[in-house]
C-alpha cells in the first residue's frame, strides 16, 4: 500500500455528461415511459431542484478545461471519470443498447484523451442484455478505458444472476475495474419526497447489490474481481454484523458463500463519499485502509466540493490518510 505524501490525489467518483447518448435515445419507444418511472420515483419537488442543478453544472460535466480548473481548486490531480448514471438506459432493446455502449465508451474515452495525464475513464455495459456484457467490456478496454460502470441491478435481474458469470470472469481475467453505482431504487414512490430517492435509495441499492455479490458466491468464484462500490458501499459496511449473524445462524443465508460476509469487504473497494467522518472511520475499520478510495461524486450536489477536506475530517493516521487520498487508487488505476 502506497502511503507517501508524494502520491497524487485521485478521485474515483467523478462523472461526465454525454449529450450524444441522450440524442440517441430521445425519440425511441420506451423513453417516455422510462422518464415517467424516474419522475415517479423521485417526485416533483426533487425534479424541480435537480433540473436547474444539473444545468448549472453542465460546463464541469462536459468541458475538459472547466473540469481541470475545478480539479485544481479541489486539489485533485487525477479523476476516474464515469458516465452519468442517467445514461444507463437499461430499458433499451438489444440493437440500441449496442449502439449506446459503443457511443458512451467512445465519447468518454475522447473526453479523457483531452487530458490523459489527469483523466482516466470507465465505460458502460448494458446489464439488461447479459449476452452483450462481455463485448461491451472488451470494447471499453480497447478504447483505453479502465473498465465499466454498472448499476445495482437491471430490470428483472440481480447481480447474482448466473447470466452475468461471463462478465465477472472476463473482468477478472483482464483486471478491469467495475464501478458499482446505483441509479434508481425499486422502493419507487415510497421515496418520492424529501429526496429520499437518493438519500435512502442509493445506499439501499448499494447494500442490496453488494449482498447479492457476496451471498451468491460471485466473490468466491472470482476472488480477483476489482469492484469499487460508490457511496461507501451504502448501508452494508456499517451493518455487516447483521449479515454475519444471518450467515452463522441460518442455513439459507449461509448456503451460497463460503466465508463470513464481513470477510468479503476486504476483497472490495469503496469510495469515501459517506458524508460523515465517523462513518468513514468505521468503513476503514471493517474494510481496511487499503480498500477505501477518495470519491467526490463530481460535480453533483450530493457529492462534496472538498473531498480531501472531508477525508481529513476523519482524523486518520497519516499513512492511512495518504493511502485513501490517492495511494490506493494510483496503484489500482495503474494495474500494478
Amino acid at each position: 500500500m502506497t502511503t507517501s505524501p508524494a502520491v497524487p490525489t485521485v478521485d474515483v467518483h467523478a462523472h461526465v455528461l454525454l449529450p450524444e447518448v441522450e440524442a440517441l435515445v430521445a425519440d425511441l419507444p420506451g423513453h417516455a415511459e422510462a422518464r415517467a418511472l424516474d419522475a415517479r420515483r423521485n417526485g416533483p419537488a426533487a425534479l424541480a431542484v435537480s433540473g436547474p442543478m444539473v444545468r448549472e453544472r453542465i460546463p464541469r460535466l462536459t468541458d475538459v478545461t472547466v473540469r481541470l480548473a475545478a480539479m485544481d481548486a479541489q486539489g485533485v490531480d487525477v479523476q476516474l471519470v464515469s458516465p452519468s448514471p442517467s445514461h444507463y438506459h437499461y430499458w433499451t432493446d438489444e440493437d440500441t443498447a449496442g449502439k449506446l455502449y459503443r457511443l458512451a465508451n467512445e465519447a468518454t474515452a475522447a473526453h479523457c484523451a483531452a487530458a490523459p495525464d489527469r483523466l482516466r475513464g470507465l465505460g458502460l455495459v448494458p446489464l439488461q442484455h447479459p449476452d452483450l456484457a462481455v463485448e461491451a467490456l472488451d470494447h471499453a478496454l480497447t478504447q483505453g478505458l479502465l473498465g465499466v460502470e454498472l448499476s445495482s441491478h437491471a430490470p428483472g435481474r440481480e447481480l447474482s444472476d448466473p447470466a452475468y458469470e461471463p462478465l465477472w470472469a472476463r473482468a477478472e481475467e483482464t483486471g478491469a475495474l467495475l464501478f458499482l453505482h446505483p441509479f434508481g431504487c425499486t422502493l419507487d414512490e415510497r421515496l418520492d419526497q424529501w429526496y429520499l430517492s437518493n438519500t435512502v435509495g442509493q445506499p439501499t441499492e448499494n447494500a442490496v447489490a453488494l449482498s447479492h455479490l457476496i451471498f451468491s458466491g460471485v466473490l468466491d468464484r472470482h476472488p480477483a474481481l476489482k469492484v469499487i462500490a460508490a457511496h461507501g458501499g451504502g448501508y452494508l459496511p456499517t451493518h455487516i454484523g447483521r449479515s454475519d449473524h444471518a450467515w452463522s445462524a441460518r442455513s439459507d443465508a449461509g448456503a451460497g458463500c463460503a466465508h463470513l460476509p464481513s470477510s468479503y469487504l476486504k476483497r472490495l473497494y469503496f469510495d469515501s463519499l459517506v458524508h460523515d467522518p465517523h462513518v468513514l472511520r468505521e468503513l476503514i475499520r471493517v474494510a481496511g485502509a487499503d480498500r477505501v478510495l477518495l470519491g467526490s461524486d463530481f460535480p453533483f450536489d450530493m457529492g462534496t466540493e472538498d473531498p480531501v477536506g472531508a477525508l481529513r475530517a476523519a482524523r486518520l493516521p497519516e499513512a492511512d490518510f495518504h493511502a485513501v487520498r490517492g495511494g490506493n487508487a494510483a496503484a489500482l488505476l495503474s494495474k500494478e
